[in-house]
């Protein structure tokens, strides 16, 4: 759970390596605090999904279009530092995936 946390809350503290990589992308400071609670936005949905299946779906779906953006947002950047976006990328799908399964 404090790795969640942790992934979370970097773009609220302005994490030193976080503001780095989003500034290599061109990404402004001014928006980490919005990606901040999408991204809160869509591990809380991710909770609350397990209990409300729709709710989880939407944010698994959610989360997997925020990331593909960030690859994509990064690329058009020219920094090729991808492995924490893909990651999470994959972890979203995985979570669609299971929801899916399940329902």
């Amino acid at each position: 759970m404090f790795t969640v946390y942790l992934i979370v809350t970097c773009d609220f503290i302005r994490y030193d390596k976080v503001s780095i990589a989003m500034a290599k992308a061109g990404v402004p400071e001014s928006w980490m605090t919005t990606l901040g609670v999408l991204k809160t936005a869509g591990a809380l949905g991710l909770l609350v999904g397990i209990d409300v299946p729709v709710v989880g779906i939407a944010a698994a779906v959610g989360l997997i279009v925020f990331f593909v953006g960030a690859i994509i947002t990064h690329l058009r950047g020219r920094d090729y530092s991808l492995g924490p976006a893909m990651l999470f990328l994959l972890l979203a799908v995985a979570a669609l995936a299971a929801r899916l399964a399940s329902a």
